[in-house]
C-alpha cells in the first residue's frame, strides 16, 4: 500500500499555489486598452524593437487620404496586438489543462487496450495506470471551464466566434469560416464538448469500479465486463478524437485543414501518457510499493515510448510533405510561422526532443532497462511535446506576441501540482496489487 508522501504532497501544493498567483498575475498584467500596447511597443523601438511603431509613425507623411488609410491600419494593428497580448494567459492556461487531461485520457486509452487485447505483461501496472486517470474529473472540470469562457467571448482565442464573422452584411464576414457554421457554432461546439469529457469520465468511472470488484470476488464476469467496456471505449474514442481534435485545437485556425492532424494530436499525446505512466512506475518502484515490477516491465514501458515517438515523427513528417508536395496555400500558411517564422526555435526544438534524443538513446534494448536512462529521456520527451503543444496552439491565438513567461511557466506549474497531487493520492487509495485479475500471475512472473 502506498502513502502519498508529505514531501512531494507540499511540493505539489506549492506548485499549485505558486502557479495560481502567476495565472492572476497573467491576466492582471495582460494590457487592457491599445494604449497599453502602444506604450509596451514604444519600450520595444526604444530597444530597437519598434518596427510596427516605427511605421506607424511613418504614416504620418503624405497627403490626407493615405494618412487616413495608414491610420486605419496603424488602429486596426493595434487592435489585434491587443487581442493577442490578452490571449495569452488564456493560451497558456489552455495549453497546460489540455495536455494534462489529455495524458490522463491516452492512460485510459492505453489501459482498455490492455484489457481489450487480454495482455498478461502489464497487470502489475494497472493501479498506476488507474491511479493517472484519476486526474480526468478535475481536468475536465477545468478544461470545459476555459471552453465554456471561450464560447461566452471572455476571449479571443477562436476567431471563428468573433461578432459578424457568419453574418454577410457584415465587414468581418468571412465566408471561408460561414462556410464551417453547420458545425463551427459556439452552442452546437460546447455541446460537443461536454459529450467527449463525459464519456471520458464515464468510462474512467466504470473501469476504475469493475477493476476494483475484481479484486474482491474475481469474477469472471466482471473480468468480461472490462473487456467489453474497453473495446467500445477504443472505438469510441477512436471516433470523438477525431472531431474532438478538430474542435479544440484545429479550429483555432479555420482557415487551415488536414486529414492527418487529429492522428497527429494523438501521437504525440499518447506517447506522453506512456511517458508518465513509466515515470510514475519507476517512482513507486524506489518507494518499494511495487514489488513484481521488473527491469522487464521497465523495458516494455521503453519500448512503447521509443515505438510512438517514431509514430509521432511519421505523422509529423507525413502532414509536412504532403503539404509540399501538394502546395496548398492553406497549409502553407499553417507551416510558415512554425519552420520560418516566430516559432522556429520551439518547433525545431521539439522535433530534437521527440524524435532525434529517443532513438538515439531508446534504441538500445538495454538502455531501456536502465531506469535513470528512462527517467531522463521521459522527461526529455514530455518536455518535447509539451513544446509541441505549445506550437499548435500559440501561433493561431498569441502570434508574434508569444514568449516564455510568468503566464507560461505558472500554467505549467499549476497544472503539474494538481497532476501529481490527484494522482498519488488516487493511487494511495487503493492497494497497488490487481489480486483478482486473472493474468495477474502471468504478470508477476513476466521476463522479455
Amino acid at each position: 500500500m502506498y502513502t502519498f508522501s508529505g514531501k512531494l504532497k507540499t511540493v505539489s501544493i506549492a506548485l499549485m499555489i505558486l502557479g495560481a498567483l502567476g495565472i492572476g498575475y497573467g491576466f492582471f498584467s495582460a494590457p487592457k486598452t491599445t494604449e497599453d500596447v502602444e506604450q509596451a511597443l514604444q519600450h520595444d523601438q526604444e530597444a530597437d524593437h519598434g518596427e510596427v511603431t516605427a511605421h506607424a509613425e511613418e504614416t504620418t507623411h503624405g497627403d490626407s487620404a493615405t494618412e487616413e488609410h495608414s491610420a486605419d491600419e496603424a488602429k486596426s494593428h493595434l487592435e489585434h496586438l491587443l487581442h493577442q497580448g490578452q490571449n495569452r494567459p488564456w493560451a497558456a492556461f489552455f495549453i497546460a489543462a489540455f495536455f494534462f487531461l489529455m495524458i490522463s485520457v491516452c492512460v485510459l486509452v492505453f489501459y482498455a487496450i490492455q484489457w481489450a487485447a487480454q495482455a498478461g505483461w502489464s497487470i502489475v501496472l494497472f493501479r498506476v495506470m488507474e491511479g493517472i486517470t484519476g486526474y480526468i474529473l478535475p481536468g475536465s472540470i477545468l478544461l470545459f471551464i476555459f471552453l465554456l469562457l471561450s464560447g461566452l467571448h471572455f476571449n479571443h482565442i477562436y476567431v471563428w466566434m468573433a461578432e459578424g464573422t457568419f453574418d454577410a452584411t457584415s465587414e468581418n464576414y468571412d465566408a471561408i469560416i460561414a462556410g464551417k457554421s453547420w458545425w463551427l457554432n459556439t452552442p452546437g461546439w460546447i455541446i460537443r464538448s461536454f459529450i467527449y469529457l463525459f464519456i471520458y469520465n464515464i468510462f474512467r468511472f466504470m473501469l476504475r469500479k469493475n477493476s476494483l470488484a475484481l479484486d474482491k470476488t474475481a469474477e469472471i464476469k466482471i473480468y468480461k465486463k472490462n473487456f467489453n467496456l474497453s473495446v467500445a471505449f477504443i472505438v469510441i474514442f477512436g471516433i470523438i478524437e477525431l472531431f474532438m481534435s478538430f474542435d479544440w485545437l484545429m479550429s483555432l485556425d479555420p482557415h487551415w485543414y488536414s486529414q492527418l492532424y487529429s492522428f497527429y494530436v494523438f501521437s504525440s499525446v499518447l506517447v506522453s501518457a506512456i511517458t508518465t505512466i513509466a515515470l510514475v512506475t519507476i517512482y513507486l518502484k524506489n518507494k518499494g510499493v511495487l514489488p513484481f515490477v521488473n527491469s522487464s516491465h521497465i523495458h516494455d514501458l521503453a519500448k512503447y515510448m521509443f515505438g510512438f515517438s517514431i509514430f509521432w515523427a511519421y505523422l509529423f513528417f507525413d502532414q509536412f510533405m504532403l503539404q509540399w508536395y501538394a502546395n496548398i496555400p492553406e497549409d502553407t500558411a499553417y507551416f510558415f510561422p512554425r519552420l520560418l517564422g516566430s516559432y522556429q526555435l520551439p518547433f525545431i526544438s521539439m522535433l530534437v526532443m521527440n524524435f532525434v534524443f529517443p532513438i538515439l538513446i531508446l534504441m538500445d534494448s538495454d538502455f531501456k532497462r536502465v531506469p535513470w536512462f528512462v527517467v531522463t529521456t521521459g522527461i526529455v520527451i514530455l518536455t518535447g511535446h509539451y513544446i509541441d503543444i505549445f506550437q499548435m496552439i500559440s501561433p493561431a491565438t498569441v502570434g508574434d506576441s508569444w514568449s516564455i513567461g510568468i503566464p507560461e511557466l505558472a500554467s505549467l506549474a499549476f497544472f503539474l501540482g494538481l497532476f501529481i497531487f490527484v494522482i498519488f493520492s488516487s493511487i494511495a487509495k487503493v492497494p497497488l496489487q490487481a489480486k483478482g485479475n486473472p493474468f495477474m500471475k502471468e504478470s508477476e512472473l513476466y521476463h522479455y
